[in-house]
């Protein structure tokens, strides 16, 4: 399956990590693992996370307060927001034109 990111989730990943390297050495690392770790279990069970909006589905990060939304299709799996849980829940819906 292909898995592609939105721009937006790409930096909000990106930021992420660079904010947890700026913890302690390593972290960020840590949370990329838990980042792809997300996103491989999405796209071996594509249909089998909480839907969030409309045929937007979730998985939570381990060990990170950390959401992962995405758009699962036949052959892609399209990563919309990775976005931190103290967050309004439903602000990456107006990155969509809702």
């Amino acid at each position: 399956m292909r898995v592609t990111l939105r721009p937006e989730a790409e930096n909000e990943l990106l930021q992420a990590q660079l904010w947890y390297e700026s913890k302690a050495r390593g972290l960020g690392l840590e949370f990329a693992r838990a980042a792809d770790a997300a996103i491989a279990a999405a796209c071996r069970h594509p249909h089998g996370y909480v839907r969030v909006e409309g045929d937007f589905r979730r998985v939570l990060l381990r060990r990170f307060p950390y959401t992962l939304v995405y758009l699962p299709s036949p052959d892609e799996l399209l990563v919309v927001a990775f976005f931190h849980q103290q967050r309004e829940p439903g602000a990456w819906v107006e990155r969509l034109g809702h």
